[in-house]
């Protein structure tokens, strides 16, 4: 009787879908551009769910490694994971999978008193490469361009470089550094000469996007992929994602997660 008993409390627990094994936490690191929707989706879930969900923005770099290191659920990132990060995952055993969770834009951004209104991409690449020093140059006022970049941690910044100014290319030794994309956005508010970038997300009044190529960063635009610096957004999890960490990355395919997203001023990708 008391190996019958001792059996079937064994199977209750294996058979109920990993009763023992489901995270009583779930733990977020990476990107603070993924940011806002990771702790806008933790609040949501958490309070449905009543399971806590802690958020760290460290950058994309960081989120990888505390994936590849497990100690995280979940890394945050605003671009895909380079080969090396890969390699360093399989050596650990851990196999990063990503799902989209948004579509954004890498928004291009003046101070608002800047009369340029728009900016080719080679105009933008010269200005990071320092080829180009003066907003007369590009059709503006007789002003020294204060060039802002983000940290090299940065997957905006990994983003930019690609899309922009190019994988080899070196950035001008003068460009200023900021730590994440509110950063970006509260010196370029205060400094009429800046440029800088930042997901789209963060714009506000403060700031005053740029065209590129004659094309306003925009849901539609971002949407249609016709908006020339834009890019996916990524939840990575070690393996598929099952039990409570999928319900979370799939948040975003959800009537609600997709609300979020759009209030938050990202671009649902489903």
């Amino acid at each position: 009787m008391k190996k019958l008993m001792l059996f079937l409390f064994v199977m209750l627990f294996a058979g109920s879908g990993s009763l023992l094994a489901a995270p009583r936490s779930i733990v977020l690191d990476g990107s603070t551009t993924v940011g806002p929707i990771a702790k806008s989706f933790a609040a949501y879930f958490t309070k449905k769910y009543h399971l806590p969900v802690t958020v760290s923005e460290s950058g994309s770099g960081n989120g990888a490694k505390s994936l590849i290191n497990r100690s995280c659920d979940i890394a945050t990132m605003s671009r895909t994971m380079k080969k090396e990060e890969l390699g360093a995952a399989k050596k650990k055993g851990v196999n990063p999978v990503a799902t989209i969770a948004a579509l954004d834009g890498i928004a291009v951004v003046v101070h608002p008193g800047n009369p340029v209104r728009n900016l080719t991409k080679a105009q933008i690449a010269a200005i990071y490469q320092g080829k180009v020093s003066n907003w007369n140059q590009v059709g503006g006022p007789d002003s020294r361009i204060v060039v802002i970049q983000r940290e090299s941690n940065s997957g905006t910044q990994e983003s930019f470089k690609e899309l922009i100014v190019g994988k080899s290319a070196q950035i001008v030794r003068t460009a200023e550094t900021q730590a994440s994309n509110g950063a970006v956005k509260s010196r370029i508010a205060v400094t009429r000469t800046a440029i800088g970038f930042l997901g789209m997300g963060f714009v506000d009044r403060t700031v005053k996007p740029l065209a590129v190529n004659g094309i306003q960063p925009t849901v539609s635009t971002v949407k249609n992929r016709t908006y020339p610096v834009s890019r996916p957004l990524y939840f990575y999890t070690n393996g598929q994602p099952a039990g409570t960490i999928k319900q979370f990355v799939d948040l975003s395919k959800t009537v609600d997660g997709k609300r979020i997203v759009s209030e938050l001023g990202f671009i649902n990708n489903y």
